[in-house]
This record gives structure tokens, sequence and C-alpha cells, in this order.
């Protein structure tokens, strides 16, 4: 609340701190300015005539430093002219002096729901443009193994905590469903959770992508922009496949997390943020920072709690109750009859080695199901288990090679990385085994 006449403020006060969690109050611009410099605000409540600057004058200034929150600006004059200067210089809803306790908190509640519908629309349009969660989404860690018991209970003891999570396996492991897991079991789960895939995004997007830019802040910019850190404030945002940020945005992300303030582009002030930070990948960081591809320091922020998690090929005990677990759901979502997990079909789910992990097994289930029955062959060409007495380290290796160049669909480079060998050692292993 910012007002120059205390009796304003006063009433305002009291009316407002029952209702709000958080009340403060300036009795001028340059007080205010160092409250939000300070601490992150939803809804800022401005006279516009006061000593030395008036309110639109500093709402311009706020804009300007990336300020995103809702702001009521309250005037005792009614013409027109002041009613366009408060739109244009970013003002959400305007009262009239002498206002009325009601209307006051009217405009209020209704700049708060703008706010919240705002962000929640944005985050679920990013869930539905996103692909299907691979496990459980929000409903928790499926499986029975030794490993996912040990997994669920590390998330159990590190979900109410605010530390950093950084969330480590093979694609299509589960690992955002793990991250939901910790958010929705902590004190932020009635906020966003922001989800992020920094290999999706273009370099020269991500630091708008995720700080928020203003108008004319670069050749297109035609609006300003919150930024993910900000749409997740008071949540969880969740950076998956963090091995594959750029040098620069490495360290502009390091000095969020040590900071806990995001600067805009193009914005003269860093604005402060509340968030809990998950990161998940499904690289070798630490083979990555002894290369120079990944920073020592923010590795080392990033690597509060790891949480890594096994390969399905590791865990064949989880194959089952995955298995009946998308077979639910997908029959659901499809509106065809769930089919039959007979032991036969177990069985062989159970003998393939799974280079997609839960991603692949759920595309074999949802596959099954258009085509109404399992095909003799679940998974044509598949890598199968042998029995281990019948297994040479040399035959083990030509499978799981083979098995990841089929998932990838060939691509060699790919399939390099997610090995963690150079192209080069690909391409000989390849042509030795003529393949």
């Amino acid at each position: 609340m910012v007002d120059d006449e205390p009796g304003m403020r006063n009433f305002m006060m009291r009316m407002l701190a029952p209702r709000c969690r958080r009340v403060e109050e300036a009795a001028d611009t340059v007080a205010a300015q160092r409250l939000i410099d300070a601490a992150p605000f939803d809804l800022v409540i401005l006279d516009n005539v006061m000593a030395g600057r008036t309110g639109i004058e500093w709402l311009g200034e706020l804009r300007q430093g990336g300020f995103f929150g809702e702001v009521v600006l309250i005037t005792a004059f009614a013409d027109l002219e002041t009613a366009i200067q408060a739109l244009r210089a970013g003002a959400s809803d305007f009262v009239l002096k002498p206002a009325r306790a009601n209307q006051i908190l009217n405009a209020v509640a209704r700049a708060l729901d703008r706010a919240r519908l705002r962000r929640e629309n944005f985050v679920l349009r990013r869930q539905l443009a996103a692909q299907p969660v691979t496990s459980a989404g929000t409903g928790g860690i499926v499986g029975r193994s030794a490993a996912i018991v040990q997994l669920r209970a590390v998330v159990a003891r590190a979900a109410p905590l605010p530390t950093t999570v950084l969330i480590t396996g093979e694609s299509g492991t589960g690992k955002e469903v793990t991250a939901r897991a910790l958010h929705f079991g902590s004190p932020r789960a009635d906020k966003p959770f922001v989800p992020v895939n920094c290999a999706a995004i273009p370099p020269d997007m991500l630091e708008s992508e995720l700080f928020g830019h203003l108008k004319g802040a670069f050749t297109g910019a035609t609006a300003a922009r919150e930024g993910l850190f900000s749409y997740a404030q008071g949540g969880t945002l969740f950076l998956d496949e963090i091995g594959e940020l750029p040098l620069a945005m490495q360290s502009k992300l390091l000095r969020v997390i040590e900071d806990k303030r995001v600067r805009p582009v193009g914005a003269e002030r860093e604005a402060p943020i509340d968030i809990r930070l998950v990161a998940a990948t499904n690289a070798e960081l630490p083979a990555a920072v002894a290369a120079g591809r990944f920073r020592q320091d923010l590795f080392y922020r990033l690597n509060v709690l790891s949480i890594p998690i096994p390969p399905l090929r590791d865990r064949i005990e989880d194959i089952e109750p995955l298995a009946r677990l998308f077979m639910s759901d997908l029959s659901e979502r499809l509106g065809m009859p769930p089919l039959a997990l007979t032991p036969e079909v177990l069985s062989d789910l159970e003998t393939y080695r799974w280079p997609g992990n839960a991603r692949e097994l759920r595309s074999v289930i949802e596959r099954s199901l258009i085509i109404g029955s399992f095909p003799g062959d679940l998974v044509a060409g598949a890598t199968r288990r042998r029995p281990a007495s019948e297994e040479t380290l040399e035959a083990i290796e030509k499978n799981h090679v083979l098995a990841v160049l089929e998932a990838v669909g060939g691509n060699k480079a790919e399939a390099a990385r997610r090995l963690g060998v150079s192209r080069k050692t690909l391409d000989r292993k390849v042509a030795v085994w003529n393949a």
C-alpha cells in the first residue's frame, strides 16, 4: 500500500491485513521501491497524487524495471486523460477517492484473480503442449523394486525442504514424475509446478523464456512478458535437460540461484523470486564439467541433493505395475477396452531391455491398444535378455549399443551422447560389428 496520507494507509492496513498473507505500507515511492527490491509482491495499491513523483510516473518506472505484478491505482480525479495514462503505464484497475471498503476489496480480488488465472492458463497450456507424463503423472512414483522403494523414501524426506535437487537418469526413466512428487509433497503444492525442457528452447531465446523481457528489449518483443521463473513464483521450477544449457546461460542461472533475483531482458532492475528449483539430466555432468562443457560451480549448486533413477532394465519388478498403470490410463484416455496382461505377455515384456525405459513401455502399451491386441512379437527386432551365463561383456556392450541406436532411430550423434562416448568411438564399434 503506497500512499502519503497516514490516515488512508491506516485504514487500508486494518482492512487488508486480516485478509492477506503479508501487507506492507510505504509513505512514498522511494520507500515502496526498497520493499519491492527486497521481496516479491503480487499486488501494489498505489495513490496517484503524492509529493515528488505521481503514482503513474512511478508505475511506468516499475514496469520498465521488470515488475509484472498487478497494480491498482487510487485517484481522486476521474478524468479520461488520467484513466488513459494509468492504463498505458500498466495499471490493472483504478479506484476513485473517496473509496468504500467493498470497492477496494473488489478491486483487489479482481486483480489477484486475474493474475492467478493468467498464470494457471499459462502453466496448463504448457502441460497440454508437452508430451504425456511417462509414469504415474502426479499420482506418485510407481514400482515395487528396492530401488523405487528407496526412491520414494528419499522423495518423502526431501519434499518438505527447500533444498535444490538434481535428478539423474536415462531418458524415459521418470525424472519429471519424481520432480512432480517432490513438488506435490512440499508446502508449495498449491502453487505452480512449471516444467522447462532446456534442450527444446533455442539458445537465443533461453534468457527471455526463463527471465522474461520488456517491450522493445529485442527485435520482435512487441509486448512485455513474464519469464518462467515468474510463473513459478511460490512454487517449483523444473529444469529438465539442464546439461544442454549453453555456458553463457549457465553463468546467469548460477547468479539467479545465488541471489534469488532475476533480471528480465531489457530491465534496469532485478526482481526477487521465491521458487524451489529442481533440475534433471540424462548426461554425466561430472564428465561434462571435466570437459569444460558445464560450469563446476553451477554443478555444485545444483547437486545439493542428487537423486539417481536406475534404468528400467535394472528393475524388472517394476515392469508389471507400470504396464498395468499405463494400460488403465491409456484405455480410459483412448476410450478402448483394456487388454489382458497375461503371464505370457508379461514374460515377453520382462525379457526386453527397454532402452527407452518407461516412455518406451508406455508407447508399446498404447500401440497394442490401438491395434486391439498384443502383436506376436511385442518389440520387433528387440534386444532381449539372455541368461547371465551366456552373456559375454562384449555381447552385453553390443546389445546395449544397438538397442540405444534403435531407440533413437539410427541417429548416431544422439546415441553417442546418450552412451557417453565420442561419435568416432561409436562409428568404430558399429563398423567392427558390421551393424
